[in-house]
């Protein structure tokens, strides 16, 4: 290369930077600053919603904050907690066991059909794959009276409604762990299929000569290496559950529900004759956001993990 034609690269290059960051630098960090305020936005604008008085929110628009010290306040945080505590309660007691028994039966699942030979083994996987896409309007009605008409488990279990802590309600949150439990294994076993797909064969063939049981070598040497996996389906199943909200509405029923999930209470949170309370609205949403985002917290490096496997 000649030495006029690295003068003119050069002289090329130098006009395209400015203080030694190319223009092409620049556009990219622009863009990913306008990204991150575009998603920001709306949470920065509920959480100033969230602490303005009712004459601050008429004055200001919903992403500027209060334009004075009066018009801040934390009423509603502390009024939508009380409002909300009971069902987040509720939601725990279902929402955890729920996503347990999706791990463990999804885990189980997929190890007997992805690592253990056996007849008939494609057309079960062809039910858990249908079971994925079905959709929740299609079992309202045969669930509300599968519950209601012919289980009875309030009914049925009323043996145990004298025993310390356990009151009549608990057999709705029942219903409702079977229930996620229920519509949760199937994308779970798919989840876990995906990973055991790419586990040696030949290292479970060569524990299986040893003398190892189909239960010894799941839980000896498939167990332990779906830790990872277990996280993302902890994470992903967790946040399904605690977010639904049709399946609440026709098991509970009702806000009035000793039972009510804290999705259920928020919907009906703020609403009044006068009409809506934001500020109380916004609240509720932030603080019923709270376990979904310590989940994520907790888990965030297993998750990493698990999603590169």
């Amino acid at each position: 290369m000649s030495e006029k034609t690295v003068t003119t690269e050069q002289a090329a290059s130098t006009e395209h930077e400015t203080g030694g960051i190319s223009i092409g630098h620049v556009g990219l960090y622009a863009t990913l600053i306008g990204l991150v305020g575009f998603y920001l936005l709306p949470i920065e604008s509920g959480l100033v919603t969230s602490i303005k008085t009712p004459t601050a929110l008429q004055e200001t628009f919903p992403f500027l904050p209060p334009l004075s010290a009066s018009g801040v306040t934390v009423e509603k945080w502390q009024v939508a907690f009380e409002y909300l505590a009971p069902g987040m309660v509720n939601s725990v007691l279902f929402t955890i066991p729920s996503t347990i028994l999706c791990a463990i039966l999804g885990s189980m699942a997929a190890y007997g059909l992805t690592l253990v030979n056996w007849r008939g083994q494609i057309a079960v996987l062809a039910l858990f794959i249908a079971g994925i896409f079905v959709p929740y309007q299609a079992v309202i009605v045969p669930l509300f009276q599968f519950w209601s008409q012919y289980m009875q488990l309030s009914a049925r279990l009323s043996f145990l409604w004298g025993l310390p802590l356990l009151e009549r309600h608990h057999a709705t949150i029942l219903e409702l762990i079977i229930t996620h439990t229920a519509y949760g294994v199937p994308i779970v076993t798919l989840l876990f299929r995906s990973q055991y797909k790419t586990m040696s064969g030949e290292m479970i063939e060569a524990a299986r000569l040893d003398g190892a049981s189909v239960w010894r070598v799941y839980r000896r040497i498939v167990l332990p290496l779906s830790i990872p996996m277990f996280a993302v389906v902890f994470i992903f199943q967790f946040t399904q559950i605690w977010n639904e909200f049709l399946f609440s509405l026709t098991i509970i029923g009702s806000v009035n529900n000793p039972a009510a999930s804290a999705t259920l209470i928020l919907s009906g949170l703020g609403q009044s004759l006068e009409g809506t309370d934001y500020p109380l609205r916004m609240a509720g949403a932030f603080i019923t956001a709270l376990p979904t985002l310590l989940v994520y917290v907790l888990f965030a490096d297993k998750f990493a993990e698990g999603v590169q496997t």
